[in-house]
């Protein structure tokens, strides 16, 4: 029965406004707003004739609270690229202790895992850039 179902994740925010600006004119996704909240489409263009994935983003005002988790993860091919973009569009990668970071703020995984850089929204989720 739910093979046929479009399945999508979502998190909440405290502001609706300031993470509209943030996923749309920071992070560049398109972003639909709504009566409800935000939908952002994510992998619009890559592979090419790939539908996009939905993400969407309510707004909980007072009630929110961060994710301790990754909420997003944003599997990219270049990664030191997308990184280095996103520094230059004032983003502040996360440092986590066990976890060592290069001057970039990417976390090489090796065996371990993927090579991985964390960052937070406005309303402290984290966000997550890795390699594809």
């Amino acid at each position: 029965m739910l093979t046929d179902a479009h399945a999508f994740s979502g998190f909440s925010v405290d502001d609706l406004d300031a993470a509209e600006r943030f996923y749309s004119d920071v992070l560049g996704l398109p972003v639909e707003r709504t009566p409800q909240g935000l939908w952002l489409r994510v992998g619009v263009h890559e592979p090419p004739g790939t539908p996009a994935t939905d993400v969407f983003v309510y707004p909980k005002g007072d009630a929110h609270r961060p994710a301790t988790f990754t909420v997003l993860n944003l599997a990219v091919h270049d990664l030191e690229g997308v990184v280095a973009w996103l520094r230059s569009r004032g983003v502040t990668f996360e440092r986590y202790p066990g976890l060592e970071a290069d001057a970039s703020g990417i976390v090489r995984g090796g065996d371990a895992g993927p090579d991985i850089a964390w960052f937070t929204d406005p309303a402290g989720n984290v966000v997550a850039v890795l390699r594809r």
